[in-house]
């Protein structure tokens, strides 16, 4: 009897297990076809991207030649005689693009340093949520901002005879503002995971915190830091709202931040507006500059994944 009771418990026991493992495998199948869900979403999402970008972009090229478009310096699709050159609004782009890219590279790596560095551990827990709330404002708040607040404050610096109301200065000063927090964010988390065993080899040699913050962190961490500033400038190239606002609607090729710009992004705000008639060569320019901008911010991307591939350091 004994024997007997003593098998019906290891069997009970054994059919448990077998229960619980198959609760498992069948809740690791549901989580495993979700996450193929979503990952088939983006991929399909990006896809018809693409597709609707390149279908719609055919119609234009099929007008307008391909070098015109790439080669031109002017751009008045929407007047007569009409101007296809793409290159006043891709110069617009870049130049707000590198104002924002110095603001955010300057403000973003000192303020990890601060943290990674130099700054208590509750001090940290603190400031870095506050840093990662700037990420959070609209972009429409961060226009007004520009056009309201810094504007005027340029205009006093440099003349209101030198500066405009719209310019590329403000526009690019307030979103390397807004970009700050993802340069900061992934430098810290880079130069964090740089082993002590480096910072002490550095003190050992008499060097001061900052010299090692400056001449072993920041080396060992720089692939986190040039892939963070390469992805913070792809957002800043495909920003909208700041650049509408603040920069104003002149297609102009200038090297002069304080002179007004015009956006590929704003351009195609501009024309969605809904005044041009669907179909029209006019229309179909949206989809031209939005296929541009798409490989623009692509390329982009993926230097950014390369060099996070390429020179990035594991430690034990």
């Amino acid at each position: 009897m004994a024997t007997a009771a003593k098998f019906e418990t290891i069997s009970a026991q054994l059919e448990a297990v077998a229960l619980q493992r198959k609760r498992q495998h069948t809740q690791q199948v549901i989580v495993t076809g979700l996450f193929r869900c979503a990952a088939g979403i983006s991929i399909f999402t990006t896809l018809g991207i693409v597709v609707i970008l390149i279908t719609q972009s055919l119609g234009f090229f099929a007008e307008v030649s391909i070098w015109e478009f790439l080669a031109g310096t002017e751009w008045a699709p929407l007047f007569s005689p009409q101007k296809f050159g793409v290159l006043s609004l891709v110069g617009g782009t870049l130049l707000v693009a590198v104002i924002a890219g110095i603001v955010s590279l300057t403000l973003g790596l000192g303020a990890a340093v601060f943290l990674s560095e130099y700054a208590p551990e509750s001090l940290r827990r603190v400031l870095k949520p506050i840093l990662e709330v700037l990420a959070g404002i609209p972009t429409v708040v961060y226009g007004y901002f520009a056009l309201t607040f810094v504007t005027p404050i340029l205009q006093n610096i440099f003349g209101h005879d030198q500066v405009i109301v719209f310019n590329a200065l403000s526009a690019g000063l307030v979103m390397g503002l807004m970009i700050m927090p993802m340069v900061s964010t992934l430098s810290e988390d880079a130069m964090v995971a740089v082993p002590r065993s480096l910072r002490d080899a550095g003190y050992a040699l008499g060097a001061t915190r900052f010299e090692v913050a400056v001449k072993v962190v920041i080396p060992a961490a720089l692939s986190g830091i040039v892939a963070s500033f390469i992805l913070a400038v792809s957002r800043a190239i495909g920003e909208t709202m700041i650049v509408k606002i603040a920069a104003g609607a002149t297609p102009n090729l200038t090297f002069n931040p304080l002179e007004s710009i015009q956006a590929m992004t704003a351009y195609i705000v501009q024309v969605s507006l809904g005044e041009t008639p669907q179909g029209s060569l006019e229309y179909k320019t949206i989809f031209a500059v939005g296929l541009l901008l798409f490989v623009m911010t692509l390329c982009m991307n993926i230097v950014g994944r390369w060099v996070i591939s390429r020179f990035r350091q594991v430690y034990e």
